[in-house]
């Protein structure tokens, strides 16, 4: 904070040089901007929470930058921290102008997973005083020695789109990292960067603690349009990829001078790549293909490109929904639902993306219900409705590494390090009693794996707990971050180009000769040898294409209820919802339309037997652990085999026979009541806690995923992963990591939390029995979702359009 006049008096010509460059630029400073600088000046941790694109880069760079120029040093000054490497790289050249514009004889380097040895060498000698990076690599600097005196001269750290990190273990594994260096540093200054929350003032306080919130300006003016069906127009009642809107896409993406188009899964990117590749009437060149599994080289050529403005379109993914600002993108179109308030808003903003200028956003439904959807998300949006992003609490797996990078970075005594961890708010709340369990698992494995050196990586000196193996220091220092995915292979040419990875659970099953879709191109497998696949070009595609693990992304909460209230409505207020309204009268004639305060429950007969829906709309896991626990409650009053389907909206059970069933008896198999206790006896509580545990296994160093020249196999860590599962139930039942593992199946796959909350609102809300002769409109899907693990994939599809032609010829009638 300025302490006397003279101060203060320098403090704002050393301003006046940044408001000058606004100037230059034919800008100024917006409030909030100058409110962080000055906030940074008072020595004060903050959040910034403002729209995209209204400048909250250098809002939280000014007060560093100024303050540079007061107190000039070398060394590592300022930390940027940034959720992807692709927004590292637009991150670290918007920075360079800025240092460049305020004369400043700051070097800014970038350090990430893709960095070069050049890069990672200029890092070691202390070459830079700004550095911007990732989670991942901030934890692999503080393992080393000599982190505290490498990181002695820092004043500050911005944690760039903090929205994206709060909620996973990502945010987690930073936590612990800002708690050590407040530790060592105890006047730095941390400050966070978001667009899309929900829940501010929890997000700043696991942050930056007692810190400032500071709002940009309102809420940036964002255009929604629709690419809706013409009236007559047959449109998919569920499922599909919406390939069927390519002409409208195509014919929108050349209105525009540069598009992106976003699809929510890399296998539905690639897709929609080919698919516009076949019709695209430019150069080929002016098409491209972004997604975090292409290769650093490829994917870097892309955002060149599109910053140059040579580029028409880009199909992407969540790769290029952070942050990038590339001023050429007039507009975004989504393919499908967004599935999340926030991810529409924050795609949205990826056109105009300069301040004052709106964004727009053209969503592209690929079925019917996708319209009410896109309208829910509107109108959510309009009233500031955003979804709250939790910060997980107490994950063993991220304390485990975390200690052990402390002990490689200088060591650790056990109180100190309790009192460091529990002062964030990821671990505020841990017992001591559990960090003794993870401090015991480090030092000696666990009661079961006490015999094997491998497992005892701690060694206590004099009470300080320190790493003696070289080689545990590089295995830990190859596993350092807790991005888990399924095991990858590397896809390259046989004449040496890389192009990425794909999982090995797709590629495994592929044979020489085999052709498959990646990058945008047809390939050809030609052999698998040293965890890389080898290829060829390929005239045309025969095969597939991969699919990675998290392929469905669920309903957000808070898209959810607005949906609901959007279908209770019984005017339609928008385009999609009218467009929406003959299917939607189908369903009332048929069966019903929930209000708020209904619940749905369906039961049709058809041809494979009877199927019981259920629509309590709270999202695709919730609704997994519902049908599963309605499954074994049926069950046991009435024994038979019941399999079962979810989306977002319900869940199915089918049995060649149900019991009989009504409105009371319904509600007794849908009661609150000994959920936890049904829930743990209706799924395979066992077998989900071991494939949940392996991914845990990998965060905490329990497995090992091998050396980059010879990585594992996915079965060999499956295998090895499994072993140790169940050896550690036989023989060390209350070990840390089997409790994690637990808990997570609960939380995570099962979304315990919600699915317990949509029980008390059904208890609470009048339950709507219907028996339709036909599938209603709400049920097709559902039965789609039954049809497709069943049947093979041209069965699937032809019985698919023979029920909907049934169907709309029954509602014709």
């Amino acid at each position: 904070m300025p302490t006397n006049s003279t101060t203060s008096a320098a403090w704002r010509r050393a301003e006046a040089r940044l408001v000058a460059w606004f100037a230059a630029q034919e800008r100024r400073p917006a409030a909030f901007q100058r409110a962080a600088w000055r906030a940074w000046a008072e020595g004060r941790n903050g959040l910034i929470h403002a729209p995209t694109g209204t400048g909250k880069t250098l809002a939280a760079a000014g007060g560093p930058l100024i303050d540079a120029l007061l107190r000039p040093q070398t060394g590592l000054q300022l930390i940027w921290i940034t959720p992807l490497r692709s927004l590292a790289t637009d991150t670290a050249q918007h920075l360079t102008a800025a240092v460049e514009a305020m004369e400043l004889p700051w070097r800014v380097l970038r350090r990430t997973g893709d960095s070069g040895s050049a890069e990672r060498a200029r890092l070691r000698r202390g070459a830079c005083e700004l550095l911007v990076t990732t989670p991942e690599s901030l934890a692999l600097l503080l393992s080393y020695p000599d982190a505290r005196e490498r990181f002695a001269n820092l004043r500050g750290i911005v944690v760039d789109e903090w929205h994206e990190l709060i909620g996973n273990k990502r945010g987690t594994l930073l936590q612990l990292g800002l708690a050590r260096l407040h530790r060592w540093l105890p006047a730095l200054r941390t400050w966070g960067l978001s667009a899309t929350l929900g829940n501010l003032d929890e997000a700043l306080h696991a942050l930056a603690g007692d810190g400032v919130l500071i709002g940009g300006t309102s809420r940036k003016k964002t255009h929604i349009d629709t690419a809706l069906p013409d009236g007559g127009e047959r449109f998919p009642w569920a499922g599909h990829l919406g390939l069927s809107q390519l002409p409208r896409v195509l014919d929108a993406v050349l209105a525009a001078r540069t598009s992106l188009v976003f699809a929510n899964t890399r296998s539905q990117a690639e897709l929609w790549h080919e698919a516009l590749a076949s019709v695209w009437p430019g150069p080929p060149e002016t098409l491209a293909l972004h997604h975090g599994s292409i290769d650093p080289k490829l994917r870097f050529a892309t955002e060149e490109n599109l910053r140059l403005g040579t580029l028409r379109c880009v199909v992407a993914t969540s790769s290029l929904d952070l942050g990038v600002d590339f001023s050429s993108v007039e507009q975004v179109l989504q393919v499908g639902s967004p599935k999340s308030i926030a991810r529409l808003l924050q795609r949205a903003g990826r056109s105009g993306h300069q301040p004052g200028m709106p964004s727009r956003i053209l969503c592209v439904p690929t079925h019917l219900l996708e319209l009410a959807e896109i309208a829910a998300a509107r109108r959510a949006l309009s009233e500031d409705h955003l979804e709250p992003r939790h910060p997980m609490r107490g994950c063993l797996d991220v304390l485990a590494q975390h200690l052990l990078t402390m002990a490689l970075g200088g060591g650790f005594i056990a109180d100190d390090a309790y009192s460091e961890v529990t002062s964030s708010l990821a671990y505020a709340q841990l017992p001591r009693e559990r960090f003794d369990a993870v401090l015991a698992y480090l030092r000696t494995g666990g009661t079961a794996l006490a015999s094997y050196p491998e497992y005892q990586k701690l060694v206590l000196t004099d009470g300080r707990y320190h790493v003696d193996s070289g080689r545990i220091a590089r295995m830990h220092r190859l596993s350092i971050g807790t991005i888990t995915s399924d095991g990858s292979l590397q896809v390259r040419y046989m004449k040496g180009a890389r192009l990425g990875t794909v999982e090995e659970s797709f590629l495994s099953r592929l044979r020489p000769g085999d052709r498959f879709l990646f990058a945008g191109r047809n390939l050809e497998l030609v052999r698998i040898r040293d965890m890389t696949a080898y290829v060829r070009a390929a005239p045309n595609r025969r095969g597939g294409v991969p699919r990675w693990m998290g392929g469905k992304l669920p309903l957000s909460g808070e898209l959810s209820d607005e949906l609901r209230r959007t279908l209770a409505e019984g005017v339609p207020r928008s385009a999609e919802m009218r467009t929406l309204a003959p299917l939607l009268a189908i369903q009332r004639s048929r069966s019903a339309i929930p209000a708020l305060d209904e619940t749905l429950c369906e039961r049709t007969r058809t041809r494979e037997g009877d199927y019981l829906f259920l629509f309590p709309f709270a999202g695709r896991l919730a609704h997994e652990g519902l049908a599963a626990v309605l499954a074994y409650r049926l069950a046991r009053i009435h024994p038979g085999d019941y399999g079962y389907a979810v989306n977002d909206y319900g869940l199915t059970l089918t049995a060649a026979r149900m019991p009989p069933l009504d409105a009371e008896a319904m509600r007794q198999l849908l009661h609150p009541a000994r959920l936890r206790t049904d829930i743990l006896a209706s799924v395979n509580l066992t077998e989900l806690a071991r494939r949940q545990f392996r991914e845990i296994a990998r965060v905490a160093g329990l497995v090992f995923n091998g050396y980059p020249a010879a990585g594992k196999t996915m079965r060999q860590l499956q295998a090895s992963s499994g072993l140790l599962f169940d050896v550690l139930r036989r023989h060390d039942p209350t070990h840390p990591l089997l409790w994690q593992a637990e808990r997570e199946v609960l939380d995570q796959q099962l979304d315990y939390t919600r699915l317990r909350a949509c029980l008390l609102r059904v208890a609470r809300s009048r339950l709507l029995w219907r028996e339709p002769k036909r599938l209603s409109p709400l049920a097709f899907p559902l039965w789609v979702e039954r049809l497709r693990g069943g049947i093979a994939t041209d069965d699937w599809k032809s019985r698919v359009e023979r029920m909907r032609s049934t169907l709309e010829a029954d509602a014709d009638t």
